[in-house]
């Protein structure tokens, strides 16, 4: 319950924002003056305001975001051995890797998962479930929090969030043109818009919605490799082989949606599912390991 409150409260006020937003730049209506055909400028302003702002907005609350939806704890002044590895590791890592040290956090899970997010490189957040430490090996946890970080150092979080609000922006044009020429052409509506607009649209977005977030998941699934590929070369590839391996027969489920996509594991699917997995399957994440000797 309470991730769903948290889940409807943050789109609210994201709504809220942008509609004051679109007030601001003087967007009321996405139709001309003679309320007959679509504003063109108009419509790119509301589609591309929703579009981008909603994906920036969440990845500038995706640290808060995340913390409460997992109840991370950020370790600020170790307690004990585990915790002060864990920061000493990923201060390491992040001198490497050339980033500000992030933020490190655990949070209470039997899964084996582990996630990184953040709007800057150098103002990030780590966290690994309590369940990773207590199932793997140090040298794979390691290779774990190097798949993180280079996450971070790869700048992953804000070329998501830029391809989404591509593909938003795309989405909510094309769903309103789709609804307009439905009202005009074949409900014959001459001005404004009728209920065929706002069905048509509406049902017109979740179809390309759906098409667009094909194009979005198979960019995760390449920034997988590459953030796998960082490991290596922060942790060692024969760690991080060790580590996928650990995951392939752990307790793992993936994170809630606002950072399963930066997580070490995601959804899996077979055939059509397989379009919209975040992360590709473990199998082909160590075989792409083994082949890049």
């Amino acid at each position: 319950m309470k991730r769903v409150m948290l889940f409807i409260v943050t789109n609210l006020a994201i709504v809220l924002v942008l509609g004051v937003v679109l007030s601001l730049l003087g967007v009321g209506t996405i139709l001309d003056e003679q309320g007959v055909g679509l504003d063109l400028y108009n419509l790119l302003v509301f589609a591309a305001v929703f579009g981008f702002g909603g994906a920036f907005i969440s990845l500038a609350l995706s640290k808060w975001t995340a913390k409460r939806l997992t109840g991370a704890r950020v370790i600020t002044t170790p307690g004990n051995a585990s915790e002060a590895w864990l920061v000493t590791i990923v201060q390491r890592q992040a001198e490497r890797a050339g980033i500000g040290m992030p933020e490190v956090a655990i949070y209470d899970s039997p899964q084996v998962n582990a996630f990184a997010t953040g709007m800057r490189r150098n103002n990030a957040l780590v966290a690994v479930s309590s369940g990773l430490l207590r199932a793997m090996k140090e040298d794979e946890a390691e290779a774990v929090l190097a798949h993180e970080v280079s996450h971070v150092a790869n700048g992953d979080m804000v070329t998501l969030a830029l391809i989404q609000g591509v593909v938003n922006t795309f989405v909510i044009v094309l769903s309103r043109v789709v609804g307009h020429l439905v009202d005009r052409v074949v409900f014959k509506t001459e001005r404004g818009h009728g209920p065929a607009f706002y069905i048509t649209s509406i049902v017109a977005q979740l179809v390309f919605g759906i098409l667009a977030s094909v194009i979005v998941m198979w960019f995760s699934r390449q920034r997988e490799f590459r953030a796998d590929a960082g490991a290596a070369a922060l942790a060692g590839r024969e760690k991080m082989i060790a580590a996928l391996q650990r995951l392939q027969s752990a307790s793992t489920a993936p994170l809630p949606d606002q950072v399963s996509s930066f997580g070490i594991f995601g959804n899996s699917g077979r055939g059509l599912r397989r379009l919209l997995m975040t992360h590709p399957p473990l199998e082909e994440r160590i075989a792409a390991l083994r082949g890049s000797r």
